[in-house]
């Protein structure tokens, strides 16, 4: 009986723990400011020739909507570019340890990329560490809002972190 009893306790303990923590799981202000992301975009870009490939007209149709807890924001997209058409999954969030946006997309291409970002005013910067073949490179994807339903985005490359390639330019509309 007294080992019931013990069980019992303990059960309630984590159970009191577990219900703790689920109530205080909640999105904070860095959250929120995803919001902007939330719903059907278009992107229309060039890709300019160089490591990327040949160069030319990009076109992404992305949905993005809120995870149920509104701590992640899962993103659906298509899209058509110079080196093929294809499709991508992306979840974005923040760490708080981290005190960072965290942004991982997964592709049809079989690219997975993994980036941190930060938020300066409108501008939104994300950076990712590459592999090309035996090479890191340091990607830099920055979005400016330019309104509630638009913003400008580029993507440049570097191989030491300080001498910078644009290699993709352009603008997203809510749709």
């Amino acid at each position: 009986m007294r080992r019931i009893a013990i069980l019992g306790v303990a059960w309630l303990v984590l159970a009191g723990i577990g219900l703790a923590q689920t109530e205080a799981a909640k999105p904070g202000p860095e959250h929120k400011k995803m919001d902007f992301f939330a719903g059907s975009w278009t992107l229309d870009g060039d890709v300019r020739p160089g490591p990327m490939g040949r160069g030319g007209k990009m076109t992404e149709n992305r949905k993005c909507e809120w995870m149920d807890g509104g701590f992640y924001m899962v993103c659906h997209t298509d899209y058509k570019s110079p080196m093929g058409n294809g499709a991508g999954l992306s979840v974005m969030g923040y760490s708080a340890a981290d005190k960072a946006y965290t942004f991982r997309e997964f592709n049809s291409d079989g690219e997975f990329v993994d980036s941190k970002g930060t938020i300066e005013g409108d501008a939104w910067t994300w950076t990712s560490q590459d592999k090309m073949g035996a090479m890191t490179i340091t990607g830099k994807f920055t979005m400016t809002v330019t309104s509630p339903n638009s913003y400008a985005f580029s993507f440049d490359m570097s191989q030491d972190g300080t001498k910078w390639i644009t290699v993709m330019d352009g603008k997203a509309t809510r749709k």
